[in-house]
């Protein structure tokens, strides 16, 4: 008996192997060209970002409060709403500031009139003394002419002493009446008369009284949107009570919290991408790095970590770093504080320093609205010295 052979039946088992073969061989090469690839990428961009989505947005948070005790009659604005620099936010009862106004109108004007009573002073003393002094030369010229005539028995020797005790009684009117112009004149001399120091001193009390009752209605120092409002009708609130805050939100940055072994080669002025988490990859913001943390998280914190301990654990700290964002972009595409924010700094350029050499040229945050108050006060002043003052020589 026979057997024949199948040449056909070892051809799977010969097949198998060289599949295998080609698999791990495509395997290997995906391999090999990813590693080249992320090695390309890493030493042409990679190499030259450092990220983070450890970051948030932060901005000015600007604090409304009573500089004068009151009672609220009225409220401007609420949350959320847009509020421009000057406006009233709140008004406090101004019944107590008016009157306390108008006594200060009045006193200011019972002493401008008092003052140039002293002035009048002044003048009337030095006609006084223009006076005493003709008697004074009179009587010395009686004392004169008698002195002569007392030998030739023509005036008696009785007279003459009257002459000299009128003589003397001049001299002392005199010397009296020039004391009296001495301190007159200590009050007004080297001054006009809206600088004389009591004028200045009713200007001053008027000045404050002015200022309490325009602090009456208390406005916003800047513009911006109202948030986290708790003053409320009829409050009876007192100097430095937090009554709402007002936010900027075209002036908000970012913090971006990188660790300290990403800070080596972060310059000032580098650029920065941004994405958000309520926008998503659809709006990319443009920022620069203005500022480098001067400590890591956990040295400013509220407790600071024991590192003498004991129970000690090395980690790697983190470091916040400021970035500055477009306003334009932020007028598009507003943020609010503390949503959280993806970054992605280019430090390819290496020029920038690591800390300001610079400082700063102007505030950084700075407001007007209350220099208006000021001098709104002072034109009141001059107008009230003005009008009480007929005689333009004491101006």
């Amino acid at each position: 008996m026979t057997t024949e052979l199948n040449p056909n039946a070892a051809e799977p088992a010969k097949r198998k192997p060289s599949k295998r073969k080609r698999a791990l061989f495509i395997l290997v090469a995906v391999v090999i060209a990813a590693g080249i690839g992320w090695g390309l990428w890493y030493f042409l961009v990679g190499r030259w970002h450092e990220g983070t989505d450890d970051a948030y947005v932060q901005g000015n948070v600007v604090s409304i409060t009573s500089q004068v005790a009151g009672t609220v009659v009225s409220i401007g604005a609420d949350d959320g709403m847009k509020v421009q620099a000057g406006q009233v936010l709140v008004q406090l009862d101004p019944n107590d500031a008016s009157v306390a106004y108008g006594q200060a109108v009045a006193n200011l004007a019972n002493t401008v009139r008092q003052v140039r009573g002293l002035y009048s002073t002044v003048e009337s003393g030095r006609a006084d003394i223009a006076a005493e002094q003709v008697n004074v030369q009179k009587a010395r010229a009686d004392v004169q002419r008698r002195s002569g005539l007392v030998a030739t028995g023509a005036v008696s020797a009785e007279e003459l002493a009257h002459a000299r005790e009128a003589l003397s009684a001049a001299e002392a009117a005199l010397s009296s009446s020039r004391g009296e112009l001495s301190r007159s004149s200590a009050l007004v001399d080297s001054t006009t008369l809206s600088d004389q120091p009591q004028v200045q001193a009713a200007a001053g009390q008027l000045r404050l009284a002015y200022l309490n009752l325009q602090r009456a209605a208390i406005i916003a120092p800047v513009s911006g949107y109202v948030a986290k409002r708790s003053v409320q009708l009829g409050q009876r609130v007192q100097p430095g009570t937090p009554l709402m805050t007002v936010i900027p939100l075209e002036q908000v940055w970012v913090d971006a919290n990188f660790k300290e072994t990403q800070l080596g080669r972060m310059r000032l002025g580098q650029p920065v991408e941004l994405t958000s988490d309520l926008y998503g990859s659809d709006v990319t913001y443009k920022g620069r790095l203005v500022s480098l943390g001067l400590g890591t998280g956990a040295a400013f914190s509220l407790l600071p970590a024991q590192n003498a301990s004991g129970n000690w654990i090395k980690i790697v700290q983190r470091v916040p770093v400021r970035i500055e964002l477009d306003p334009k972009q932020l007028a598009e595409h507003p943020l609010r504080l503390g949503m959280s924010m993806s970054t992605d700094v280019t430090i390819r350029d290496q020029s920038g320093p690591v800390l300001p050499a610079a400082v700063p040229a102007k505030p950084v945050l700075s407001t007007q609205v209350f220099a208006q108050q000021l001098r709104d006060a002072d034109a009141v002043i001059a107008r009230i010295i003005r009008d009480n003052l007929p005689n333009p020589r004491h101006g």
